[in-house]
């Protein structure tokens, strides 16, 4: 990127949280290609970064900044005849053991292939990865595996840094700079296929799950959205599981009742968790209604988008 053309973009967006211009979505595009493409100087970088940070995000902003993401890596073809669910994995377990693992070996025991994208570790957090690799399941080391595994069990594991290098170089930059950038967000709204697929978007502020519906029904469709247990996708076990449809055009709430202290493993080490799921998938434990009710809705949804 030119650095007029860039000094330019820091004096519309870095203005503070009140006077802060939003780009257009060509020009949003164009930014983040150039950080994806690490095209920008690491001081103006920096500036970017911590201008998007104060200011936010608008929608067009997002709309551009997903283009330049879906441009800059190569995308999966599904197996034939299927809706893939994508589920992302960024946050891991803190308090709460890590039930994104039964989520996808639910959905993927009922025929529907489930890719699963995200971090292999977070400190101080249980990752997804983890509990799969307790189980046996180890992550996909290129597109290619991971094309292989979904056709073989239908489902895969693939780290961001192998599906898309470019845009995990963006979300290592939170070790530089302190905070999330918008790196984090898109990673989470991916759609790493190329025929159509859906994409569970989990949310941690009832603020931003209104933006991601007016994002996912003017912008994109095809995203289930939720607020998820501890910013992972996956239905929290002891709320009302309320999860959201959005097809492009408009949304609608798929919900049910919430479950009273439902059974969950006793802690939230990964091996305990594995073993926990492992006796659920046999029938030996019952598997939490507000999970069930989330694999009714991706299968739902998946059959939606196939028509």
């Amino acid at each position: 990127m030119q650095a007029l053309e860039l000094i330019r973009i820091i004096k519309e967006i870095g203005r503070g949280k009140n006077a802060a211009r939003d780009l257009n979505r060509d020009d949003a595009r164009a930014l983040f290609s150039a950080m994806l493409a690490n095209d920008i100087p690491d001081l103006q970088l920096g500036a970017v970064l911590i201008a998007l940070r104060i200011k936010g995000e608008s929608l067009e902003e997002l709309a551009g900044f997903l283009e330049a993401c879906e441009a800059s890596y190569p995308h999966l073809v599904a197996p034939v005849n299927t809706v893939p669910v994508v589920i992302p994995a960024y946050n891991g377990a803190r308090q709460l053991p890590n039930l994104t693992p039964l989520l996808t070996l639910l959905i993927a025991r009922e025929g529907v292939p489930v890719l699963v994208q995200g971090v292999t570790r977070d400190a101080g957090r249980v990752s997804t990865c983890e509990v799969f690799a307790a189980m046996g399941i180890t992550a996909a080391r290129s597109c290619g595996e991971a094309q292989e595994q979904l056709a073989a069990r239908n489902l895969a594991f693939i780290p961001l840094d192998v599906l898309a290098p470019p845009l995990a170089r963006v979300l290592a930059l939170r070790g530089d700079i302190g905070v999330r950038s918008s790196g984090h967000t898109l990673a989470k709204m991916l759609q790493p296929f190329t025929t159509p697929a859906v994409r569970l978007v989990s949310v941690t502020h009832p603020d931003y799950l209104k933006r991601m519906r007016e994002f996912f029904t003017q912008h994109a469709g095809g995203a289930l959205l939720l607020r998820g247990a501890e910013g992972e996708a996956v239905a929290h076990p002891r709320r009302e599981p309320v999860i959201e449809w959005c097809d492009g055009a408009a949304s609608q709430s798929w919900t049910a009742c919430a479950e009273e202290n439902p059974a969950l493993p006793e802690s939230r080490e990964a091996a305990v968790t594995a073993a926990w799921i492992a006796e659920a998938l046999a029938g030996k434990r019952a598997v939490p209604a507000a999970i069930a009710h989330q694999v009714r809705c991706c299968l739902r949804a998946a059959n939606m988008e196939k028509k």
